[in-house]
């Protein structure tokens, strides 16, 4: 019984890995798109592993069938164990019961913003000083999170001063003051590693959390700017609704941008 149970559970785990990363785009609310090859290698796998594990189950039991009717001493046998495997499955190895299945029926919703709440922001690495480029002449400026936040605090010519940006990301409700956060979720591998970039922005009151949106507005005037005590945050002109972008775990433009 436990070897039909574990080639089950093998063979189960394996077709929700294929099923999401092979016939779907749900795999990239757990891990990046370059992970795509090993999670089919892995559903490959676990397929065939459960394969061979029922194949030696059944071959197992053919194998006690014909022992037990090749005329051996009965009353020797019930003295002996040959090979039964009488034991239960463990209570636990049910529960991996839950999430094969879920791959296969439920993909679990994209990390979003219970996770970014709960997360202190992504530090934002350095530029050198003359490391920033001329703002392109666009109006609204197409712009990153990350790149909003460098020009807010480490660009001593301020050029994003007056400049209409344009940033796409989801809400997180800000705890306590006004404002909301226009956040990403950035990913070095999986979900395991996720870690957070936040813009607040202070106007249009918030949609609901985890909603998608394009935000364009002006820099928040409050601190230096140029330096770290200038304010990473947005007043914003408009708010509309967007599509979750299959670069959703990156901190880049919109696709189409």
């Amino acid at each position: 019984m436990r070897r039909w149970v574990t080639a089950g559970l093998l063979a189960l785990g394996g077709l929700g890995l294929l099923r999401t990363s092979l016939f779907t785009e749900e795999y990239l609310r757990y891990v990046k798109e370059g992970m795509r090859p090993l999670l089919v290698a892995s559903g490959v796998l676990l397929v065939l592993l459960g394969i061979a594990e029922a194949v030696a189950a059944w071959r197992g039991r053919g194998a006690d069938r014909t022992g037990s009717g090749g005329g051996h001493d009965h009353g020797h046998d019930h003295g002996h164990d040959h090979g039964h495997d009488h034991s239960g499955v463990p209570r636990v190895a049910w529960l991996l019961v839950l999430p094969a299945l879920s791959l296969l029926f439920y993909a679990p919703p994209a990390l979003g913003s219970y996770t970014a709440s709960r997360e202190a922001p992504k530090a934002v690495a350095v530029v050198a000083e003359d490391g920033f480029g001329p703002l392109p002449a666009a109006s609204p400026l197409p712009i990153t999170l990350t790149d909003f936040t460098q020009r807010v605090q480490q660009d001593t010519t301020r050029a994003i001063k007056g400049r209409t940006v344009l940033m796409t990301g989801f809400v997180t409700p800000a705890d306590g003051g006004d404002g909301w956060y226009l956040t990403r979720i950035l990913l070095s591998c999986c979900a395991a590693d996720a870690q957070s970039v936040k813009v607040r922005v202070y106007g249009p009151a918030a949609p609901e959390p985890d909603t998608w949106v394009t935000v364009t507005g002006t820099w928040h005037a409050d601190g230096t700017l140029g330096t770290s005590l200038a304010a990473v945050a947005l007043d914003a002109a408009s708010v509309r609704k967007a599509a979750r972008p299959s670069n959703g775990y990156t901190d880049a433009l919109p696709l189409g941008s």
